[in-house]
């Protein structure tokens, strides 16, 4: 129980500093399980997910990769659908997750493919 309230802490200690700084971009969340990952862009005034990508979906289920493959190609789709909709400018809101492994690879793959991050 005690875990699982640190957690929360961290999280939200991390997007409200976000929060601060970046009061006019949209925010990019991250979702990490042991087998998927998952992402989605966040418009946090009118409280929308305008895009999002998971590891979930049929195109990506197809393919056998490993998971670190798996996260650089799920950022290279998220990008692809916020070129789309015209979303250029986001911070990366990396929650309670350390910013290395998964979570840097998606970030790196976000840069890579024109998301200024």
């Amino acid at each position: 129980m005690k875990k699982v309230n640190s957690k929360i802490k961290r999280k939200l200690r991390n997007r409200k500093k976000l929060k601060d700084v970046n009061s006019n971009k949209l925010r990019i969340t991250v979702f990490k399980s042991s087998k998927n990952i998952s992402a989605q862009i966040i418009d946090d005034k009118i409280r929308k997910t305008l895009v999002s990508a998971s590891s979930t979906e049929k195109e990506l289920k197809k393919n056998k990769t490993k998971k670190m493959d798996l996260s650089n190609v799920l950022g290279e789709l998220l990008a692809k659908r916020a070129k789309e909709k015209k979303i250029n400018d986001v911070y990366f809101d990396r929650g309670g997750y350390k910013y290395h492994g998964r979570i840097k690879a998606l970030a790196d793959s976000l840069r890579k493919n024109g998301l200024k991050i």
